[in-house]
């Protein structure tokens, strides 16, 4: 085996581990980058409640540095594993996935960037391939896969929800401070949460112009996912024949997944799959 060769492989076996999640290694390492993500969440939330982080404020901070210094590794591999790096570094989870790094390093420059790592939870997103529920072929399935899939689905979608209480929150957190009651992320989550799902208790609200101008936002929004669930599952009927022979592979050029279970060539760009 020449360099080349060698080069290829190493770079190949990188891309099916980071990328896809039809090896063991694959799942480990999604199951590994979700209990990080789901970590550091947690972290930068106990730091911003006063009592706890006196008492615990180095144990945080050095926390944090660990599982920021993983995601930057994870990052750097992520570029160097596929074909054509940019196409990653633009897209979607590329660019997620620099916004979920950088703001403890910004924490140097700008004090309280670091509350920005609750972008972090939208790679959770990524994650959800390894709940692929298995495919079965034949009519009498259908109905039961049409469910099945429903349900994660409908799982993502309160996920979702769950993730844009959580950046509101932190926003919120920000922008009205301890003086107009959102004393810590947690508190502010649970604003994010009320206001969400219009139960309005007034317990807690915002006084500046900005989050007031937030909180309409959240309301309007809340009434506006209330039909998605329905739409869900009446879709999913339409669609169970879809995706049944697919798997998790990953093109390493363009990145693209869902192909068929014996392709050898990406359906998108035509390159040769791993």
């Amino acid at each position: 085996m020449n360099k080349n060769e060698k080069k290829s492989s190493w770079k190949e076996k990188l891309h099916e581990i980071i990328y896809e999640a039809d090896t063991k290694q694959g799942k480990l390492f999604d199951v590994a980058l979700l209990i990080a993500i789901i970590a550091s969440i947690l972290l930068v939330m106990l730091e911003s409640v006063e009592s706890f982080d006196n008492e615990y404020h180095d144990f945080l901070n050095i926390g944090e540095w660990i599982i920021t210094i993983f995601f930057t590794i994870e990052y750097i591999i992520r570029i160097i594993s596929i074909r054509k790096p940019f196409k990653y570094i633009f897209s979607f989870y590329g660019v997620i996935d620099l916004l979920s790094t950088i703001p403890k390093y910004l924490s140097f420059i700008l004090i309280g960037s670091q509350s920005l790592v609750a972008l972090r939870a939208l790679r959770l997103l990524r994650v959800f391939r390894i709940l692929k529920l298995a495919r079965y072929i034949g009519a009498s399935n259908k109905l039961l896969l049409a469910l099945k899939s429903s349900r994660a689905k409908i799982a993502v979608f309160l996920f979702f929800v769950l993730i844009v209480c959580v950046i509101l929150g932190t926003v919120m957190y920000m922008i009205e401070g301890a003086e107009n009651g959102f004393t810590n992320i947690p508190k502010s989550i649970y604003w994010a949460i009320v206001t969400l799902t219009t139960v309005g208790f007034g317990d807690i609200a915002p006084q500046t112009p900005l989050g007031q101008l937030i909180a309409s936002v959240i309301m309007i929004l809340g009434y506006s996912i209330i039909a998605i669930p329905t739409g869900i599952v009446s879709s999913e009927m339409t669609k169970a024949d879809e995706d049944i022979d697919t798997n998790t592979q990953s093109c390493p050029t363009c990145l693209k997944e869902k192909h068929k279970k014996n392709a050898t060539f990406c359906y998108n760009c035509g390159s040769i799959l791993n």
